[in-house]
């Protein structure tokens, strides 16, 4: 996937619609007491029937929409990506439901689709002048390139060279990440929309602030970040992150914390490692069990070097602006966050439109990374010793939690430094089940791959360097696995 807007690659700006209203209410501070949207002077009494026309009936009313708004869009998302539903025997959520549907009505088309997307994110980078922003993402641009000529071998000849055309490699990539991402992505981003947009996470950012400075470090207002890259995309966070941090709402220490603890994959792509490693049918402890996982271990690593070494200065030039308490009901303050939100929307049907059309953007920055990068990093384990060599990095944490093949565990973690979805590309869907769940939960908690998120994070001003990172992703793997496989023999 590279996985997820995977962002940086792809434009950032676009990333779901949460948008300037919920970063810009993330960053101001919020008082329990602020006035109400709409003010004017209280009518009197008994005036407040439906038909009242008085200033308190219209806030009255307009309080009640907005409560409607948040409530059933939100739930519109919730029930998406989160509420079990059984079809044709399968027990999955219904977006997974609704892509399947889609990829079976597409037939053989499926595959010229993909490919059109393919051509589109390999020559957007060229035609907006981006593949020239940095050394990093003049490399990504080309090997696009290289990617698209891999996918367009799959799809038109009729025999691939060997090498590509083994079940293992071609084919595998592209029925088993390319086909399920490439459709996810863009109709996941029209649900996602209705999970970001509409107040639901700046309600409940409200709620966890008291807990981010003593157990993360970071301020109140980086809840948001972390809730809208957990089930939005890192690319989502990383927007926020970086313009907050150049607004001086965050030192360097605190958006390095955030932009590697915190920017995780999207939920849309949490369903693809899923269906790999064959764990959907636990779909709802997966991601709680990631979502736990993945905050415990960045409790942990920013307490240790590099990340605890990384200094707390705000953004030069920029004039600091640390943020001040709750003051008074918090429900309140949740609820006041939520509607300045949805007083910046621009309606259900342009949000629905904008979801589908940064979905259609992020996949193409993400289909030619894994045709690119994802391939090198199959045909390197293929054909090189590589990644039998890194796996013994991880061979004490493997045999020590008790994974029934220590090694072969060792060898997918490693691989996920080149790309997200390759260790559960590796550990497949057979097997031991603690194994896969354990491998399937460090492709999210381990959050640094070279293939999008890397690169990414070099893009923006946040002045974490790339050895920080390839340490920081080390130390994230062999936590993950430490907390993740004791849980899952308990569990499972």
């Amino acid at each position: 996937m590279t996985a997820g807007d995977r962002s940086g690659r792809h434009d950032p700006a676009g990333a779901a619609g949460a948008s300037a209203a919920g970063a810009s209410a993330a960053e101001a501070p919020v008082e329990a007491s602020a006035a109400p949207a709409t003010v004017g002077t209280p009518s009197a009494p008994g005036d407040q029937g439906p038909g009242d026309q008085s200033p308190r009936g219209q806030r009255a009313r307009g309080a009640l929409r907005d409560a409607l708004t948040l409530v059933l869009c939100s739930a519109v998302g919730v029930f998406m990506f989160f509420v079990p539903v059984t079809m044709d025997g399968k027990s999955s959520i219904p977006l997974d439901h609704l892509v399947t549907l889609v990829r079976t009505g597409l037939g053989p088309a499926v595959s010229y689709v993909l490919l059109a997307i393919i051509l589109f994110g390999t020559i957007r980078p060229f035609a907006i002048g981006t593949w020239r922003a940095s050394p990093t993402r003049t490399v990504f641009s080309f090997l696009n390139i290289a990617g698209l000529a891999a996918a367009s071998a799959l799809v038109f000849m009729p025999t691939p060279p060997g090498w590509l055309a083994a079940e293992d490699i071609g084919p595998f990539l592209w029925d088993s990440l390319v086909t399920p991402v490439g459709l996810l992505i863009p109709i996941g981003g029209i649900f996602l929309a209705f999970l970001v947009s509409f107040g639901l996470m700046e309600f409940v950012g409200v709620f966890v602030r008291p807990v981010m400075r003593p157990v993360w470090k970071t301020p109140g207002r980086s809840a948001i970040d972390a809730v809208a890259s957990f089930v939005g995309s890192y690319s989502l966070g990383l927007l926020i992150t970086n313009r907050v941090y150049r607004s001086g709402g965050y030192t360097a220490k605190e958006s390095a914390i955030i932009a590697v603890g915190f920017s995780t994959v999207s939920v849309t792509f949490m369903i693809v490692v899923a269906n790999a490693t064959g764990i959907m049918d636990r779909w709802l402890t997966y991601f709680f069990v990631s979502l736990l996982v993945t905050f415990l271990v960045t409790a942990i690593s920013v307490r240790i070097p590099p990340l605890s070494r990384i200094p707390d200065e705000y953004f030069p030039g920029a004039t600091p602006n640390p943020e001040e308490e709750v003051r008074g009901s918090r429900f309140a303050a949740a609820w006041t966050q939520a509607r300045g939100t949805l007083a910046g929307l621009p309606g259900i049907p342009v949000v629905v439109w904008q979801g589908l059309r940064d979905g259609v953007v992020m996949v193409s920055s993400v289909l030619p990374s894994i045709m690119s990068v994802g391939l090198g990093g199959l045909l390197l384990a293929k054909h090189t010793p590589l990644f039998d060599w890194a796996a013994w990095l991880f061979y004490p944490v493997t045999w020590l939690t008790r994974l029934e093949d220590p090694l072969a565990a060792g060898k997918a973690l490693s691989l996920g430094l080149v790309e997200m979805f390759l260790p559960a590309a590796e550990i497949g869907a057979e097997g031991d089940l603690v194994t896969r769940f354990t491998v399937a939960v460090v492709c999210v908690s381990a959050i640094i791959f070279f293939s999008a998120m890397v690169p990414s994070v070099l893009a923006t001003d946040i002045p974490i360097k790339l050895w920080h990172m390839i340490v920081i992703w080390f130390e994230r793997v062999v936590l993950s696995v430490l907390i993740t496989a004791p849980l899952a023999h308990l569990i499972l």
